[in-house]
């Protein structure tokens, strides 16, 4: 028993949670400067606003 908790099953839960949430914040720092998806993304933009006038 670690903490309380008998049952292996939630301990996976919550490995899994903060390993999802490690995972989350390791992509977002190594795809902060990308601005691939952000071209994109106005272009679009400026297309509707374009067609809007």
């Amino acid at each position: 028993m670690v903490l309380g908790i008998n049952d292996p099953q939630i301990w996976l839960a919550y490995l899994a949670c903060v390993f999802s949430a490690l995972g989350c914040m390791v992509y977002g720092l190594l795809n902060w400067r990308e601005k691939k998806g952000e071209q994109a993304v106005k272009s679009t933009t400026q297309k509707q606003v374009t067609q809007d006038q």
